[in-house]
């Protein structure tokens, strides 16, 4: 179903030589086999993995979804390719969510795509800062990423949130191709149920706990922890690269043992020696809080649904659910 432009960008026509094209007919000839591979499909593109479930849920067989973060690599660092521009530029749909990936937003920005679904325009962001509390010593570390004083990007973890993107998803996708608006808006709404069925389960399973706090690895669990009447303590900031100081790991330690703190959670993306560490330092266990950024191999789960109940099953472990 991808519609083809008359007018080339200069940027595709670079990347085309980057990947051997060499002319605009061989570049045309490449758009007529990626008609035939995705066939007749709207042709979408997502920036990673939270997105391209939506696409796939929402599309169902109408769709042929790409992901420009591939399984296993942080989407915080993704750099697009000559190739994956190529790919952006000759798409249907986009699907993304800004300031994200600074990378996709300049290449979104620079396309001529008919369709932009911006995720983040679909619902209310927060700024979480750092982490749950106010912290002393931090100041320091304030305006080191763009990121760390910005809107934090990480909606997914809301089922709630979650859902909103999902209905915006699925209005966009009918505009889009109105011949199957239909199917859209049935897929959409049975998403949706999905994701209000595990907000349910959530709020049930994390109302009475001996505790309600939890550390994590960096602060992607703002919106969850708030959904759910919890407090989210990052070892890290929005950053899951950055260092934290001396100060701020044994402020961590004191906050353990006064909040009844039994675990320090990591991920599977990142490395979890800091985490490790702290919880050696304080004697407190380790588990895996799953951010939801792409589906490896080590996921517990193999779909967003699945890997959110792994999630609540290590919360409810970790904070004492009665």
């Amino acid at each position: 179903m991808n519609v083809r432009r008359h007018h080339i960008p200069v940027t595709v026509i670079a990347a085309a030589t980057v990947l051997g094209l060499g002319t605009l007919s061989a570049c045309s000839s490449d758009s007529d086999a990626a008609d035939a591979d995705s066939g007749g499909k709207l042709d979408v593109v997502a920036s990673f993995y939270p997105m391209q479930f939506l696409a796939e849920q929402i599309g169902g067989d109408h769709v042929a979804v790409t992901s420009l973060t591939e399984p296993g690599q942080e989407p915080h660092d993704l750099e697009i390719s000559a190739k994956q521009t190529a790919q952006l530029q000759e798409s249907d749909v986009v699907l993304y969510l800004k300031n994200l990936q600074p990378s996709v937003d300049d290449a979104v920005a620079q396309s001529e795509i008919k369709t932009k679904i911006d995720a983040a325009s679909l619902t209310e962001l927060e700024n979480h800062g750092n982490t749950g509390h106010d912290h002393e010593g931090e100041e320091e570390h304030a305006g080191e990423e763009e990121e760390e004083s910005g809107l934090d990007p990480h909606i997914w973890l809301d089922p709630v949130r979650y859902a909103q993107v999902a209905e915006g998803v699925g209005k966009a996708l009918e505009k889009a191709d109105p011949d199957n608006a239909a199917d859209y808006k049935k897929n959409t709404a049975a998403l949706t149920k999905k994701l209000g069925d595990l907000n349910t389960q959530f709020a049930q399973g994390l109302k009475n706990t001996d505790s309600k706090v939890f550390f994590t690895n960096h602060s992607a669990f703002g919106y969850l922890a708030e959904r759910y009447g919890l407090t989210q303590e990052s070892i890290s900031g929005l950053d899951p690269e950055s260092e934290p100081s001396a100060a701020r790991v044994k402020e961590l330690q004191q906050e353990a043992k006064a909040d009844g703190v039994t675990t320090v959670f990591y991920e599977t993306l990142v490395s979890d020696k800091t985490a490790k560490t702290l919880a050696d330092d304080a004697g407190l266990k380790t588990d895996v809080l799953d951010p939801l950024e792409g589906i490896t191999d080590k996921s517990k789960g193999d779909d967003y649904l699945a890997v959110m109940e792994s999630n609540l099953t290590a919360l409810e472990k970790a904070l004492g659910a009665k």
